[in-house]
Order: C-alpha cells, then sequence, then structure tokens
C-alpha cells in the first residue's frame, strides 16, 4: 500500500484526468482535436482518458485543465480516499444531478462564493466546502470519484 501523500496524488491525478475527460466529451472533442488544442502529444491525452494517468505528473495534469478553461478546486483531506479535483463551475458539473441535499448545499455553497468574494473570502468559502465534504464523509457518503478508483483497484 502506498504511503498517504503518495495515494492522495494519485487520487488527484486521476480527479483531474477525469475531469480534462468530460471536458472533451461536453466539448465533442476527438483525442486529436482536442491534443492540437490543449498543446499535448494525442498519446498523452490518450493516457488521460483512459486512466492511465500514474506516470503522469500532477503539474502536467494541472496545466493542461488550465489550457482547457477549467476552473478546478483541488482538495485533499486526512486520509487519501478525501482527496478529489472539482470543478467549480455551475456549467460544467462534477456529479450527477442525482446527489444528496449536502452534496448539492456545499457545491451550490463553492459556487456561489467564489463568484462574488475577494481572494480571502474565496479562502474561507473553500474551508466551509471542506467541512461540508467531511460532514459526507463522517456521514458515509462516498463520492462517485472514490467508486471509480475502489473499483479500478478491485480489478
Amino acid at each position: 500500500m502506498p504511503a498517504p501523500d503518495v495515494a492522495t496524488i494519485q487520487a488527484l491525478r486521476i480527479d483531474v484526468a477525469l475531469q480534462i475527460a468530460r471536458f472533451m466529451l461536453r466539448r465533442g472533442l476527438t483525442q486529436l482535436a482536442a491534443a492540437k488544442l490543449l498543446g499535448v502529444p494525442q498519446p498523452t491525452l490518450s493516457k488521460i482518458v483512459n486512466g492511465r494517468v500514474a506516470a503522469l505528473s500532477l503539474e502536467l495534469l494541472i496545466r493542461i485543465a488550465v489550457r482547457a478553461g477549467l476552473p478546478v478546486v483541488l482538495q485533499t483531506g486526512q486520509i487519501p480516499e478525501e482527496a478529489g479535483a472539482f470543478v467549480s463551475s455551475e456549467r460544467a458539473p462534477t456529479r450527477s444531478k442525482a446527489g444528496s441535499a449536502l452534496t448539492d448545499t456545499a457545491r451550490a455553497s463553492l459556487v456561489e462564493r467564489t463568484r462574488r468574494l475577494t481572494p480571502e473570502q474565496r479562502l474561507a468559502a473553500f474551508f466551509e466546502h471542506t467541512q461540508l465534504v467531511s460532514a459526507l464523509h463522517q456521514a458515509g457518503h462516498v463520492p462517485p470519484a472514490t467508486r471509480v478508483r475502489k473499483a479500478r483497484r478491485a480489478s
């Protein structure tokens, strides 16, 4: 079992890659077209789309997300399963619409506060969001990205 910091970085890699793949799907881009748009080789994009990101740096994935214009929020936690990357925009939802009320409250709070607050206030909003996500974990809710990671480990 990898060290918690290594597992957290891997979880963030997987989630950022998932956000990039979702961006491609929303835009209807082929790997070749997306590679040209994002300034990366097509084989690298293939690795991202297929979840083979262990050899890719988190920095590279963040650079690609920035080039795609994705407002990504990275979150770590006390355990690797709490780590995740979320798109902080209503235009590009990161979760299915069938979420819990607590999930919807956390997302709406983050989106609204991010839009209208100063950087210092954004940090406070992020803290509130983190507390709500922690409450989800304590309540036993497992986010879809975590279920995907667990399914991949099992296979």
